[in-house]
């Protein structure tokens, strides 16, 4: 056996493989990545040497199933993933925190209704895997441009006290001339629920009695999102 046959037999079976998926992930721009090669990738600048793959698909495995579970995950849940230190939460929470910083500002970066498509994927992105239902308030200027965005409330699992008193309270700090509601519904289903649609009408009532328009109330499941204007209940 020759130098060049002992060195390929010391070799770990992971030998070369980081480069292998750094170059895949460049030249495809990340199409066709599964999910738990993508968080290989940001494991890497965690465990400078090593095979990270078994983590990577622990976390998968552990966290529902997707990338994007992983990322939305608690840093509680993820540190009972063996091998998943706080370095490596920090990475999956500020990758996540990226992604969501570049949605914002595609979605800001247009009045509200001209790019709603936008405004949706970043409200999903934000609340979809969300444990606790969480209330947030678009404020929009006379030309429907998000002038802020706030979350009011934190709840339960399925429920989140609004008062909309201080939602037009808000408002008018803020001198805002329309609003956009979004919950989420941790169960997944966003289908609305008799207590959303009373708060919805209460919050509409008390902002058009200011001059102050409501353009939308949006719920946020696994499943999908659901527009109470879409659908007529409001």
């Amino acid at each position: 056996m020759d130098a060049a046959d002992r060195d390929a037999e010391t070799r770990p079976h992971f030998h070369g493989h980081r480069a292998r998926l750094r170059a895949r992930f460049l030249d495809s721009g990340g199409a066709g990545i599964p999910d738990y090669e993508i968080l290989e990738l940001i494991l890497f600048g965690v465990f400078r040497n090593g095979d990270v793959k078994p983590l990577a698909k622990a976390l998968i495995d552990g966290c529902g199933g997707s990338l994007a579970a992983v990322l939305s995950a608690p840093a509680e849940r993820l540190a009972k993933i063996p091998g998943c230190g706080a370095a490596a939460i920090a990475a999956l929470k500020v990758t996540r925190e990226a992604g969501l910083r570049l949605l914002k500002a595609e979605a800001m970066a247009r009045p509200a209704i001209a790019n709603w498509q936008a405004l949706l994927d970043y409200c999903r992105a934000a609340l979809q895997h969300e444990g606790t239902e969480q209330f947030r308030i678009l404020f929009l200027d006379r030309r429907n441009q998000v002038i802020a965005d706030e979350a009011q409330q934190r709840g339960t699992i399925d429920h989140t006290p609004v008062y909309p008193r201080e939602v037009v309270r808000r408002a008018l700090e803020l001198n805002a001339a329309a609003l956009i509601l979004v919950h989420n519904h941790p169960s997944g289903d966003p289908t609305p629920s008799r207590a959303d649609i009373e708060m919805t009408r209460q919050v509409a009532q008390a902002a058009s009695a200011l001059g102050i328009a409501l353009h939308d109330h949006l719920v946020i499941g696994r499943k999908g999102h659901v527009s109470f204007r879409e659908k007529g209940l409001m």
